[in-house]
């Protein structure tokens, strides 16, 4: 991101927010991983993007288009109840490998998987294809090796 560049104007955000919607409702069509695509009237430009898994069944990402970037995030799961150190170990050395995204503590130390690009590319199919296809496998590698740690006695 070039942050002496000059914001985007609110005909290019809406060309690429138009884009965003078109490409989020052929996914919706023809990806059998997506399973909704939200937006609530009073945000503009934020998309919740429902996906179905398999380690995590179900999981959203939310997309924030600004003036400047493309943000993404999804919850990955609570904070852990045991084996805390193991637990942010695991994390961590999880990290070294995302490329675009990573893996953060938010709220009540909730675990986050989340990324954002400079806005150039917000309407490059590729991109947006690249960014849901990446969290997707990532919350799938992720999930249930780091609950296994963090949640171990209920494993039994």
């Amino acid at each position: 991101m070039d942050p002496t560049a000059a914001p985007r104007t609110v005909d290019e955000l809406d060309a690429i927010e138009a884009f965003i919607d078109q490409w989020f409702a052929e996914q919706l069509e023809e990806n059998p991983i997506v399973d909704a695509v939200d937006r609530l009237p009073e945000e503009r430009r934020r998309w919740f993007v429902r996906l179905l898994g398999e380690e995590k069944d179900v999981f959203t990402i939310r997309f924030d288009l600004q003036q400047r970037t493309l943000s993404y995030e999804t919850y990955l799961m609570p904070a852990p109840i045991e084996n805390e150190a193991e637990f942010y170990a695991h994390l961590l050395k999880r990290n070294l490998g995302l490329y675009g995204a990573s893996l953060a503590i938010g709220e009540e130390g909730a675990i986050f998987l989340q990324g954002r690009i400079d806005d150039r590319h917000a309407a490059d199919a590729n991109e947006l294809d690249r960014i849901l296809g990446s969290m997707y496998v990532w919350v799938e590698q992720f999930f249930r090796p780091a609950l296994r740690i963090g949640f171990a006695s209920r494993f039994g």
